[in-house]
């Protein structure tokens, strides 16, 4: 009789989303709430996601496919990171507008789930105490983030 219920917990999105961190720390209904908030987005390989210098808008999660993020001028070709599936990235776009640092490009062809700036905004305005998680969250990983980056290499023994 409430086959719908079911249906949405075992929805395979959810599933990928309770697996990043981010979203850690949301019980399943504050996830679906979220995941109500994410924009489906369909890229062919090599298309571009997003370049360099261009205003932040939204966070995404790679749903299928990877992504490579990649800098003119950077050692490699510019290859910074390949972003698999299940995993995140442009997550600054959700604090601020400010331009991007990288370019991101499909490496196959990809299906991403986009959260924008303003969606976040909206959460913040209207379920608090969800968006706070998240962004607690989001400091947390981006803590580490630069810990791994910036000090990490100079604790290593020479």
């Amino acid at each position: 009789m409430f086959g719908f219920l079911k249906l949405g917990r075992d929805h395979p999105r959810l599933a990928q989303l309770r697996g990043l961190g981010l979203f850690a720390l949301l019980s399943p209904r504050e996830l679906r709430v979220v995941d109500g908030l994410l924009h489906e987005r369909r890229y062919l390989a090599g298309e571009v996601v997003f370049d360099e210098g261009e205003v932040g808008e939204a966070l995404y999660v790679v749903l299928q496919g990877r992504v490579l993020i990649r800098r003119d001028g950077a050692p490699n070709d510019g290859r910074i990171a390949e972003i698999p599936q299940g995993a995140m990235f442009g997550e600054l776009a959700l604090l601020d507008g400010v331009p991007r640092t990288a370019q991101a490009r499909a490496l196959d062809d990809c299906v991403l789930a986009a959260l924008s700036r303003a969606d976040f905004n909206q959460l913040v305005d209207t379920h608090g105490a969800i968006a706070s998680r998240i962004a607690l969250q989001l400091a947390r990983d981006l803590g580490q983030k630069l810990v791994a980056t910036h000090l990490a290499p100079a604790a290593r023994p020479l």
